[in-house]
């Protein structure tokens, strides 16, 4: 069920319930040449509508801005600071409380360190304040690779490369333009550099050339049913 097409009388009935809430998080971010910048945003909302019709639960409106390191500088990219998707992310969990709400999963779209870590203390501040709330801070691409690494091509694929394009390529199609050849940063070690993207001039993280839509579908598919088992064990 997805919150944004539903009125305050449906959100009573779900809340009466107990009725889990998954709140999908995304960012503003370049996806190399031929992904658009919403891409983490599409994938993490598409799973988690779809992890919604195999067990009962809410989708929220998603968070379309995170917080992005290695991308920063890259053409379209906006970022928010640690301190803001932390801020965002623990209103946004003691509203759903203030409403009713009491398990709650936040699911991101985007893997980025900083990023997780910032949704992760902004989930524990709100445990530490309300031990009664249930919540879960999950990693879409965590999901992925723990149950599609069968279907991949690309060891060290991460950003709008075989996982992403595919995943897009069955979600939004039309989005979609001609792969660009596979890339593999080599960001310096251990450094915080003012300009990572000297050392990642195409945007991309693996081989979008090894994506297709039927490899897209059997790994949202499979996402999605993780992320529902997640969600019913809350």
């Amino acid at each position: 069920m997805e919150m944004m097409w539903m009125t305050m009388e449906e959100i009573r009935v779900e809340k009466g319930k107990g009725t889990p809430v998954i709140v999908p998080f995304g960012t503003v971010e370049q996806h190399g040449p031929h992904l658009p910048l919403s891409t983490d945003t599409l994938q993490a909302y598409g799973v988690a509508v779809l992890a919604a019709n195999l067990t009962p639960a809410l989708v929220a409106p998603p968070v379309h801005y995170g917080q992005c390191s290695s991308t920063r500088n890259h053409p379209g990219t906006v970022t928010l600071s640690p301190a803001a998707l932390r801020a965002v992310a623990g209103d946004i969990v003691r509203s759903l409380r203030g409403q009713g709400f009491s398990r709650i999963v936040l699911f991101s779209g985007h893997a980025g360190r900083i990023h997780m870590a910032s949704l992760r203390e902004a989930a524990e501040g709100c445990v530490l304040e309300d031990p009664d709330l249930k919540i879960a801070v999950i990693c879409d691409l965590d999901l992925v690779r723990e149950v599609s690494g069968d279907l991949l091509q690309t060891p060290r694929d991460g950003h709008a490369g075989e996982i992403e394009t595919s995943r897009m390529l069955f979600l939004h199609p039309g989005s979609v333009g001609e792969a660009p050849p596979e890339e593999y940063p080599e960001l310096p070690v251990g450094r915080v550099v003012p300009d990572p993207e000297r050392y990642w001039p195409g945007g991309v993280w693996g081989n979008p050339r090894a994506a297709d839509g039927e490899k897209g579908r059997l790994i949202v598919e499979r996402s999605a049913q993780a992320l529902a088992e997640i969600v019913g064990s809350l």
